[in-house]
């Protein structure tokens, strides 16, 4: 049977890993919807207006090399606050949910605004120094320089303005069930995702 799975936070909360391993657990399909997002910012930063960026993506953009970039992902929180990226992108995501096989999607406003009527909605956080700690070593493996104390900032920037964006702000949706991964195992966090959806379709 198929469903919509909702699946938001901020990030390097773990919201990524835990819908990968979602979607692949039930045979769903998956929308990281931020890669929209950081697609829109790297063309921008390529000197492309937002709104334009955002109507005109193709899939060649979204399998660009440098969209994991600090850069990058530093001006998709910014065009993601711009209303009119927002509407050019919400009918993309719309669809995919509603995929007959089942659909996982992981962004900031899924189940408030994209997919209100999921079946499933998951909250995924944990506290921003951990998250921090988690990009930095994922920036460093990538062969980035930068340093702890930037990163950390970069994250507390970036959950201020997701959160306090006028358009589809980051919040958890009234019923959506909240997953603290501070102190779980990667296992551990999809497991708890797992029993969640498990006991969603019964």
């Amino acid at each position: 049977m198929g469903m919509t799975i909702a699946v938001d936070g901020p990030a390097a909360a773990g919201k990524g890993t835990i819908s990968r391993a979602l979607a692949l657990h039930f045979g769903f399909g998956h929308l990281d919807t931020g890669l929209l997002y950081r697609a829109t910012a790297a063309r921008v930063l390529g000197g492309d207006d937002p709104e334009v960026a955002a109507r005109d993506l193709g899939p060649a953009d979204l399998e660009r090399r440098d969209l994991r970039e600090a850069a990058v992902a530093a001006k998709a929180s910014e065009v993601a606050a711009i209303p009119a990226v927002r509407a050019s992108l919400l009918q993309f995501q719309r669809d995919f949910a509603r995929r007959g096989s089942g659909a996982v999607l992981d962004g900031r406003d899924i189940g408030t605004v994209i997919c209100p009527d999921a079946e499933v909605k998951l909250f995924v956080i944990a506290a921003p120094e951990i998250r921090a700690r988690r990009r930095f070593d994922e920036l460093v493996a990538g062969g980035e320089t930068t340093d702890y104390e930037t990163v950390l900032a970069d994250v507390r920037a970036r959950d201020a303005r997701d959160m306090g964006r006028a358009d589809a702000p980051m919040r958890p949706a009234n019923d959506a069930v909240e997953i603290d991964t501070s102190d779980l195992s990667i296992d551990e966090a999809v497991a708890r995702a797992v029993g969640i959806v498990e006991n969603a379709r019964t």
